[in-house]
């Protein structure tokens, strides 16, 4: 019985970079030699235990076999005679199906003397390249996804030549369209959360894999906007170009996600109008909401990427706005009720104004006044406002309209010379 670490764990220590989750695989073990030693079980498909003291994964060293469509149908063989090597054999990409054994000081730290690398993990490392470990890639249609999310992580890494092959192969048999909602919400999520979540977007579409799992994103290449507004011309550019702007500000997946879907009406603009984009603020959120249910997005999500999407323009052109107008702006996001979401709003109006060519630095004063706006129409005692009114004889929408009026003066004051 020995036990290894592997994956993540290896490749972050080889490359230098932060391991944040190590990963277990024991060769030579019984399930029933495991839980006498105090691991706990937890995999339905395969043996997997939890570590008495640490909690982290250890799984059996296993072979796969597929039996079925999508990524639910696998025969997995899991006993003592099982390899190491034929462990590491079945992972996706050669830089995660490599081992190794921990130092001997008790750490958790690989000891790279007894490194297990038999798809050339480490050479692809070097080189710079994703690939797959072997044939069995193939067999699980969310590897496609797996791969693209890498490639928003490892920016700098490109896919092997053989590897693209195969993912265009997977994607020509079917394999992507047997991926079920949570699982592609799953990765995406993280690539999106990567540094340079567009690569991902790259490969996806490069393969032929975006346009099945998110046909809405994949149909903005090639629609042209207004080079005056947008030197990039390009929708499907622009969005990329918003999203690793999000990335580069550090915003959650929130933001993230309504800086890659606020545009999506410009997909649907019939070309004899192109490349103006009347009204695509209401087809956007249409289309998000569509995706949202397709896709079972957190509401987290959906929400703000509507918002986004139905006020950017707005958001955008808000410096022109009275005090008046600009309450009203602000009702529209709910940012009285949410402030916290409005500030969200703004990041992602600010990242899309910037997601432009040339435009990367570019100061965004529309996000500081609406904030400062905000806060100043907030300072406003609503609740003497409205009783106020009401002791006037004010009912229903007449008392909306007394608070937006002091609101409305709030702000004005704020900005009077």
């Amino acid at each position: 019985m020995q036990t290894y670490l592997v994956g993540g764990a290896v490749r972050d220590h080889l490359l230098g970079r932060p391991v944040q989750d190590r990963d277990w695989v024991v060769v030579g073990a019984t399930p029933e030699q495991m839980v006498a030693q105090g691991f706990v079980p937890v995999g339905r498909d395969f043996p997997v235990f939890l570590h008495p003291q640490t909690h982290e994964e250890y799984a059996l060293a296993r072979t796969e076999r597929k039996s079925g469509t999508g990524y639910r149908g696998f025969v997995v063989h899991a006993d003592p005679g099982v390899t190491l090597e034929e462990d590491l054999a079945r992972r996706d990409l050669s830089i995660n199906a490599m081992a190794a054994r921990t130092l001997p000081d008790g750490s958790s730290t690989p000891d790279i003397r007894t490194l297990v690398d038999p798809c050339g993990g480490q050479r692809d490392l070097a080189d710079k390249v994703l690939r797959h470990a072997s044939p069995a890639f193939a067999e699980d249609p969310v590897r496609i996804l797996r791969l693209a999310r890498f490639a928003a992580r490892f920016a700098q890494f490109t896919v092997a030549g053989d590897t693209l092959a195969l993912l265009r192969a997977m994607v020509r048999a079917g394999e992507a369209e047997h991926l079920v909602a949570e699982r592609v919400w799953q990765e995406l999520a993280k690539g999106l959360m990567e540094d340079q979540p567009s690569r991902m977007f790259a490969v996806l579409r490069d393969c032929g894999a975006l346009a099945v799992v998110l046909p809405e994103v994949d149909a903005l290449w090639g629609v042209p906007q207004p080079p005056e507004h947008h030197p990039e011309i390009d929708t499907g550019v622009h969005v990329m170009m918003v999203l690793d702007c999000a990335a580069l500000a550090k915003a959650p997946l929130e933001v993230r996600f309504a800086c890659l879907v606020h545009d999506l009406g410009k997909a649907t603009t019939p070309p004899a109008e192109w490349p103006r984009h009347i009204a695509h603020e209401v087809r956007s959120v249409r289309l998000i909401q569509g995706l949202a249910e397709r896709l079972r997005l957190p509401h987290a999500c959906t929400e703000l990427a509507e918002v986004v999407a139905r006020e950017h323009g707005n958001i955008h052109r808000s410096a022109s706005l009275d005090a008046a107008a600009t309450v009203r702006l602000l009702e529209r996001c709910d940012a009285f009720r949410k402030p916290e979401r409005f500030a969200q709003v703004v990041l992602a109006c600010e990242c899309d104004a910037r997601g432009r060519l040339g435009y990367e630095q570019a100061a965004y004063p529309q996000g500081v006044r609406l904030l400062r706006a905000l806060q100043q129409a907030q300072s406003v005692a609503t609740d003497q406002i409205a009783s106020a009114a009401q002791n006037a004889g004010a009912r229903g929408p007449d008392i909306g309209r007394a608070v937006a009026r002091a609101r409305a003066q709030a702000v004005a004051a704020l900005e009077a010379p």
